[in-house]
């Protein structure tokens, strides 16, 4: 028993430092958006990221594997790579140029709506009341956010912003149902996503206006996103999940990271936090704690 409740303790360290380094991000986007085009930061950030999971895979002492790799792995990572990061942090970034962080940021977080609404098409599974009432929730809130909260006038600061802030959970659903059927190991895997996408984001670069010099407050802002949003959180994320003895109250944790992204905004950024941002984002996350919970008592009760 006390070894279960050590690793649980340790799974909840790892689950806590990740969710703590996940709120900060948003803030890092916006900021390192000010001096940096959209592609610009995903080129730096990608490029940190591959370092610093090149170094993870060395301390774990797997970079044997990579050497081992058939062709099939590497085509396999170019189309991974192709949807993440290529072209789903190209659209969020996008996104959070247009629009102010902490609409982004929540926007974001319907993406396991999303999922839920694309798995019915391509996993064929069907879709119960409480899914079809935690998608309506999850909207509204969408809605009320966009809105600023003038939900009747209907009238969005930036249409374009939330749609590309719609679409980028649209391609992560993609990535996340495409990574369902991925045998490479996980953080090699993000690897191999992350250099076969540098060649892409280059030539998206050289596509759409060429390198431009280096801003330092940028590219140390690129740097941050790479090593904590696309590098580090991820393999404390495995972590906690292998560590837990309960998934489901470490999956549940991740709720707390978009309010703690609000103050970090506020705070980091300057952004007023509005009154319906905080209310939409209610709405969202009570529509995912609504679905978790849901398929929680489904399990138990099997």
């Amino acid at each position: 028993g006390r070894v279960l409740m050590r690793d649980q303790k340790k799974a909840y360290s790892y689950a806590l430092t990740t969710v703590a380094l996940w709120s900060t991000v948003a803030s890092a986007f916006k900021i390192s958006l000010r001096t940096l085009t959209p592609a610009e930061l995903l080129f730096y950030a990608s490029i940190a990221s591959c370092l610093v999971l090149f170094l993870i895979i060395l301390v774990q002492g797997k970079a044997r594997q990579i050497g081992a790799l058939q062709k099939k792995d590497w085509l396999a990572s170019l189309k991974f790579g192709f949807l993440n990061p290529f072209l789903y942090y190209l659209i969020l970034f996008q996104a959070y140029n247009l629009l102010p962080a902490q609409q982004a940021q929540a926007i974001n977080y319907t993406w396991a709506i999303t999922l839920t609404l694309l798995s019915i098409p391509l996993l064929g599974q069907k879709i119960s009341r409480v899914d079809i009432f935690a998608i309506t929730v999850s909207y509204i809130g969408v809605v009320i956010i966009s809105t600023r909260g003038n939900v009747l006038a209907f009238t969005f600061q930036s249409p374009l912003g939330v749609g590309l802030a719609l679409f980028s959970t649209l391609i992560w659903s993609f990535y996340w149902i495409a990574n369902t059927r991925d045998r490479r190991e996980p953080v090699i895997g993000l690897f191999l996503n992350f250099i076969c996408s540098i060649p892409l984001i280059i030539l998206y670069i050289l596509a759409t206006g060429g390198f431009r010099p280096i801003h330092l407050p940028g590219l140390l802002g690129a740097v941050y996103v790479g090593v904590f949003e696309m590098g580090i959180t991820y393999v404390l994320w495995l972590k906690a999940l292998k560590c837990s003895t309960n998934t489901a109250r470490i999956a549940n944790l991740i709720f707390i990271s978009p309010f703690l992204s609000l103050v970090m905004i506020h705070f980091i950024v300057g952004e007023e936090i509005l009154r319906s941002t905080f209310v939409g984002l209610l709405f969202i996350v009570g529509s995912l704690l609504l679905q978790s919970f849901s398929k929680m008592s489904k399990k138990s009760d099997i």
